[in-house]
């Protein structure tokens, strides 16, 4: 049982992660351009190319996001069913308590990413 609460926890970290990886893609590039940051945004793409591959593939990197995440909640849900086991309660309640937190975390960062990929383009 303490088992499947410590998967709960590390889906939550991946789906950190991966959203991560949509900010890094797309969100933190579109806000330094909007604010007229564009040299730096340059500069970024000659250190790191990898980012023109993340850019021009944003569907698979908010897919596979928006996967994680959706897996993270569904592993999320799974746990809460579950009881704690006496001798770790206090861990227990206190992982519950960070995986619901990393859950909302992710997903907003998600949100901002998409708009940011998808959304402003189109409007701007």
């Amino acid at each position: 049982m303490w088992q499947k609460l410590q998967e709960s926890k590390v889906f939550a970290f991946a789906g950190l992660f991966t959203s991560f990886g949509t900010l890094i893609c797309c969100a933190i590039p579109g806000a330094l351009v909007l604010l007229g940051f564009g040299a730096t945004v340059a500069g970024m793409v000659s250190e790191f190319p990898q980012l023109i591959w993340l850019s021009e593939h944003k569907e698979i990197v908010f897919g596979v996001s928006f996967g994680m995440l959706a897996l993270s909640y569904a592993s999320q849900k799974y746990a809460e069913k579950l009881s704690c086991p006496i001798d770790k309660k206090q861990d227990c309640e206190k992982t519950r308590s960070w995986s619901k937190r990393l859950l909302l975390l992710t997903g907003i960062i998600n949100i901002i990413g998409a708009t940011y990929a998808f959304v402003l383009p189109r409007l701007l």
